[in-house]
């Protein structure tokens, strides 16, 4: 995937080695690439550097020196790639960096590893205004994970970063829909940030984590009631499989939402 000053490779493998020859680095690219570990591991060498990556680790590394790759075990990959001038001004001494492992516990890298995936299988058909956007969230992203300056962190926290976490927020949401455990409290303990951060992310988007709940469980009775496979299911086992443990409050919200009872929207 092509965005602008960035681009995204995903790729899966069998066991190998590859290098990047002297030649190939000298073709006027000096991009750094992000390399991020999805499956398998991975040995690599660099300006005289060895690191070894396992799953969910991620290293970077430049394309303007040689570099060997060796893949045990095959796997799969993601390679972000972001010329040096864009990157440089967010994070010091970017080349001391290379083939340093990041670790699978870094927060900021857990987010850019998400926000990826999501726009890999989401983005194809992206507007230009939205390819820019994303363009600028991932790299938010690759600097915080890298350790950006201070002030480059500030505008990633209230960019990239503040984005990624909504995705995930939601994502994590979409999972536990049908647990009656889902609360403020539960989302904050999973993804390590406080009640009222997670408040003021769905105020920016001009509602409330209560409200989004409902809508998403309600959005999901509707669409299994429309389902013809559900006819013969119970309306309050619906309800139930939706997330509400109160049927008369389930008929209520439903009408308050849709304009007509779950009864109404099954006969349509």
């Amino acid at each position: 995937m092509n965005l602008p000053g960035v681009r995204i490779v995903q790729l899966a493998s069998t066991p190998l080695a590859v290098s990047r020859s002297n030649g190939q680095a000298a073709n006027g690219d000096d991009g750094f690439n992000l390399s991020i570990v999805r499956r398998g591991r991975v040995l690599s060498r660099q300006s005289q550097r060895e690191v070894f990556n396992g799953e969910g680790d991620a290293m970077l590394w430049s394309n303007d020196q040689m570099v060997k790759t060796d893949l045990p075990l095959g796997g799969e990959h993601q390679h972000i790639t972001i010329p040096r001038q864009l990157l440089k001004p967010s994070v010091p001494d970017l080349d001391s960096l290379l083939m340093t492992a990041v670790p699978r516990s870094s927060t900021a890298l857990r987010l850019l590893t998400y926000y990826v995936t999501t726009l890999l299988r989401d983005g194809a058909d992206m507007s230009p205004d939205l390819q820019a956007m994303s363009a600028k969230h991932i790299q938010d992203l690759v600097a915080l994970t890298l350790g950006a300056t201070r002030d480059a962190a500030e505008i990633a926290n209230g960019r990239g970063v503040r984005v990624a976490r909504m995705q995930a927020i939601k994502a994590d949401i979409e999972a536990h829909l049908a647990g009656h455990d889902l609360s403020l409290d539960s989302i904050s303990r999973r993804h390590g940030i406080s009640p009222r951060y997670v408040r003021a992310l769905f105020d920016g988007e001009g509602t409330s984590f209560t409200d989004y709940v409902l809508g998403r469980r309600l959005l999901r009775a509707r669409h299994a009631l429309a389902d013809g496979r559900n006819a013969s299911v119970k309306i309050s086992t619906i309800a139930f499989e939706s997330g509400f443990g109160d049927l008369s409050y389930f008929n209520l919200a439903f009408r308050r939402h849709f304009g007509m009872t779950p009864s109404e929207a099954r006969a349509q």
